[in-house]
C-alpha cells in the first residue's frame, strides 16, 4: 500500500501533468515538457543545503559536482538526468542528486548533456560516455565509479554502459536506474496494461518524446533502445519501477535478460508510485527508501575507502 503522501502525489501528478498529447507537434512538446519537468528552484535550494556545488565546463564535458561534508573523494557516482531526452538540467535533479552525496558519501557528478531537438541521437550518449572517459582522466579508478540516472537518462546509464563495453574501456563498479526508459519502440506489455494508472504518461507520449529525440533514427537502435542490445559483461545494475508506470516493463525486461546473460542485477518494485518519485525526497517516505536502497548497493559494489565519522 503506498503512503498517503503517495497516493496525494500522485492525484496532483494525474491532474496537472498527464494528457493524451503533450503538445502540438514537435514545439509543443519540448515546449511543455520544459515547462513543467524537473523540481522548481525553492526546492533545488532546500535539498541542496549544506553541500558544496561546483559546475564545470571543460574538456567539452559540463555538469556540476555536488559534494557533502565528509565524503570520500576518491569515488564518484556519475549522474545522467531525466527529461525525455529533451527537457531537464543537473539543477533540476538536485533533490536526487544531493539525497545520492549525503547517504552515498561520496561526489555525485551531474551531467549536463545535450538535448534534442537542437541536438538529437547520439549527443546525449556522446555527452555520457566522455563525461565517464573525463572521470577516469581525472585520477578516479574505474572501480570506484558508479553510474545513476532516472527515466530517459536510467536509459542513457545502460547505454553508455554498452558504449563502455564496446569499446574497450574499464567498466564502471555498478549503475543504479530509476524508471528507465529502454523501449523507444514502446512495446512493453505494460504501455497498454497500466494506461489510465500510471499518473504521469499516456502511451501516446512515448512515441512524441522518442521522435524529437531520434529524428530519423529506428527507435530499434541498440545504443538508443538498450532493450535491444545484448547485456553480456556489464556490471551489477540495481533497477527500481513503480507497478504502475508505463515503463514497469522497460526496466523488468532488463532485469531478466541481465540475468540471462550470467550478470547481477536486482529489480525493485513500488507500489503505486508515480514515475521517478525519487525527486520528491524529503516529501514522499517511497523516495527516502529508495534513495537509501540505491545508495547502499553503491556501497555494496563500490566501497568507502575513508570510514564514516
Amino acid at each position: 500500500m503506498p503512503s498517503w503522501q503517495a497516493r496525494c502525489l500522485n492525484a496532483g501528478v494525474k491532474a496537472l501533468i498527464r494528457r493524451r498529447r503533450w503538445g502540438a507537434g514537435e514545439a509543443g512538446v519540448v515546449r511543455r515538457a520544459r515547462r513543467l519537468m524537473g523540481a522548481p528552484p525553492p526546492f533545488q535550494w532546500l535539498r541542496t543545503r549544506g553541500l558544496r556545488v561546483r559546475l564545470v565546463r571543460e574538456q567539452g564535458v559540463r555538469g556540476e559536482w555536488l559534494v557533502a561534508p565528509a565524503s570520500d573523494e576518491s569515488c564518484a557516482i556519475l549522474y545522467i538526468h531525466g527529461g525525455g531526452f529533451v527537457s531537464c538540467s543537473p539543477s533540476t535533479h538536485r533533490p536526487i542528486t544531493a539525497a545520492l552525496a549525503r547517504l552515498g558519501r561520496r561526489p555525485v557528478f551531474s551531467l549536463d548533456y545535450r538535448l534534442a531537438p537542437e541536438h538529437r541521437f547520439p549527443a546525449a550518449l556522446d555527452d555520457a560516455l566522455a563525461a565517464y572517459r573525463w572521470l577516469l582522466g581525472q585520477g578516479l579508478r574505474p572501480e570506484s565509479i558508479a553510474l545513476a540516472g532516472d527515466s530517459a537518462g536510467g536509459g542513457l546509464v545502460l547505454t553508455t554502459l554498452l558504449r563502455v563495453r564496446d569499446e574497450g574501456l574499464p567498466a564502471p563498479s555498478c549503475a543504479v536506474c530509476f524508471s528507465p526508459w529502454t523501449d523507444l519502440a514502446g512495446t512493453g506489455a505494460s504501455v497498454r496494461a497500466n494506461d489510465g494508472r500510471c499518473a504521469m504518461f499516456r502511451p501516446e507520449n512515448m512515441s512524441e518524446f522518442a521522435s524529437v529525440y531520434l529524428g530519423q533514427t529506428s527507435p530499434r537502435e541498440p545504443y538508443a533502445s538498450p532493450a535491444y542490445a545484448s547485456f553480456e559483461r556489464l556490471p551489477p545494475l540495481l533497477l527500481q519501477v513503480g507497478s504502475t508506470e508505463l515503463l514497469l516493463d522497460d526496466a523488468r525486461r532488463i532485469y531478466a535478460r541481465i540475468l540471462e546473460a550470467g550478470g547481477a542485477s536486482r529489480l525493485e518494485i513500488y507500489e503505486d508510485v508515480f514515475h521517478c518519485w525519487q525527486m520528491l525526497d524529503g516529501i514522499i517516505p517511497e523516495a527516502r527508501a529508495a534513495l537509501m536502497s540505491a545508495a547502499q548497493f553503491i556501497e555494496e559494489h563500490a566501497p568507502l575507502t575513508c570510514p564514516a565519522k
